[in-house]
């Protein structure tokens, strides 16, 4: 597996609109588009910082992860993500290597990227999200 740089770092809110105001108007941080991706339930905006981003994911129904983790945990760091040059390789690798995965094939993700996610019992606790762009 060959990891090319920290993707974005996906923090769980209860209201994009609300959160936005502090990340852009008092980080200075500008959104650069929202996105729903709806078989995974979620609403997300992408926030820029160089070779990186802040993802704040909304929950759109009661039964979405991002509601459940928020309901549970509360707002807060939801995952960390990784890009990586190849997902398919990289999760073959982990596989190989008897990796906890959450996700065993690639599947779509915002932004028109590629993801698939780490159990965190694996991670020492994080939610970890590979993703290929």
């Amino acid at each position: 597996m060959k990891p090319v740089v920290i993707d974005h770092i996906g923090i769980a809110v209860k209201n994009i609109q609300e959160s936005l105001k502090f990340w852009e108007e008092t980080i200075g941080i500008k959104c650069h588009g929202i996105e729903e991706v709806i078989e995974q339930k979620v609403k997300t905006a992408f926030l820029p910082i160089k070779d990186t981003e802040v993802e704040l994911l909304e929950g759109t129904s009661e039964d979405s992860p991002v509601c459940k983790f928020i309901e549970k945990k509360g707002e807060g760091i939801h995952h960390l993500a990784i890009r990586v040059d190849n997902l398919e390789e990289a999760l073959e690798e982990l596989k190989s290597k008897g990796v906890k995965l959450i996700d065993e094939k690639p599947r779509k993700g915002a932004g028109g990227a590629m993801i698939a996610f780490i159990h965190p019992a694996a991670t020492g606790g994080i939610l970890l999200e590979l993703s290929q762009r």
